[in-house]
């Protein structure tokens, strides 16, 4: 039996202006990396109080040229939390280097601090924090530690937008950070990324590697990548970024409904907010015994849900790679087997919200 209403996990909000700008665009003709996405990069670097923006395909695309910029390479580490979407850690490998994993913290689900230091060797060049979900990650902390060893800090902050640290904007907490417009996300350029940093050698190297490494037509000086961004996919950001404040102060009301609903529930734990953070809730997730069937249950309720994120290092890759065997890093493995992310998107109603909350309880009451 098919059920009586769907309940998509995520929902591009997309409105006439966007159209219209998108028309806009096409109208001109010029099609690839132009006067728009300048216009996106000056407006989003504006956004988070940060000197340099630079617009790229996507945001796996985003890590790999930081990564580059930075000269990272065979035999160099980069810690990266296992806890987070696989991206974070290849991007590393694509650059010949090699991940090492840190542990999370149980209740954010961000890299633990003391685990980085314990990560930490000679060929340590770098820490990859992930703002997992939307909650920004302990990055006095982290920064502390990459000061203490002379490491540069990349901020993952592909789930980030709009989220804050103590009153500053995630993006604007270390030394670069990446940020995806994939569909899902807060804002959207249908595919899309952004690197952000306040050193001006780091953002030309990353402007000349995203475009075949020239710094004029037909004069090559690094060996570069076909990474722009086009003008169509900028034209709906800038739109976008001005909705965005609305969009996360609409997703913070619809978590504090799930919270004041469900924190009662047996069996059930939502989710932890440092009382320092703006969380910017890309994700609400929930934790749950036997989450496998409850998300069963959920799905016959036609509620869409996902178990962000399975482990890196239990990935087939990832075993084959490096020999991982399970048991390394239980934390990030207890959150793998017990996380559920349910719907929270500019489009869920409150009817949809009571639907939920009353199709979640079923189904712990029942499995």
């Amino acid at each position: 039996m098919k059920p009586r209403r769907k309940i998509p996990f995520a929902v591009p909000y997309i409105t006439k202006e966007d159209v219209k700008a998108v028309a806009e665009t096409i109208r001109r003709t010029q099609l690839s990396q132009g006067p728009k996405v300048e216009e996106f990069e000056r407006a989003f670097a504006k956004y988070l109080g940060v000197k340099y923006a630079v617009a790229v395909f996507n945001c796996t695309v985003a890590l790999h040229v930081a990564l580059a910029a930075l000269g990272i390479g065979q035999g160099d580490e980069i810690i990266v939390p296992p806890f987070t979407f696989i991206a974070t850690a290849n991007a590393v490998v694509y650059q010949n280097a090699k991940p090492v994993f840190a542990d999370i913290d149980s209740k954010t689900y961000n890299i633990d601090s003391n685990q980085v230091k314990k990560a930490i060797t000679s060929k340590t060049k770098a820490i990859i924090p992930v703002h997992y979900g939307g909650h920004p990650a302990e990055m006095d902390e982290i920064m502390e530690i990459a000061e203490k060893h002379d490491l540069t800090v990349i901020e993952d902050a592909a789930e980030a937008h709009g989220a804050e640290y103590k009153g500053k904007k995630a993006g604007n907490l270390a030394h670069i950070a990446c940020f995806s417009f994939y569909p899902n996300k807060s804002m959207t350029t249908g595919e899309g990324g952004m690197i952000v940093t306040n050193d001006a050698k780091i953002a030309e190297t990353m402007k000349l590697l995203r475009s075949h490494g020239q710094d004029y037509r037909y004069h090559h000086v690094l060996l570069g990548y076909n990474y722009r961004m086009t003008e169509l996919q900028a034209a709906l950001g800038v739109v976008q970024l001005k909705r965005l404040d609305k969009i996360v102060n609409c997703k913070q009301k619809l978590a504090r409904y799930y919270t004041e609903q469900l924190s009662e529930t047996a069996g059930l734990e939502p989710p932890y907010v440092s009382p320092h953070v703006k969380h910017g809730y890309f994700l609400y997730t929930i934790r749950v015994k036997k989450r496998d069937q409850v998300q069963t249950q959920l799905e016959k309720s036609g509620i869409e849900t996902r178990a962000c994120f399975p482990s890196i290092h239990l990935q087939p890759i990832y075993r084959q790679l490096y020999g991982y065997k399970g048991g390394e890093y239980p934390v990030s493995e207890k959150a793998s087997d017990t996380v559920l992310s349910i719907p929270i998107h500019y489009s869920v109603s409150t009817d949809d919200q009571e639907y939920i909350v009353k199709h979640l309880k079923e189904a712990l009451r029942t499995v």
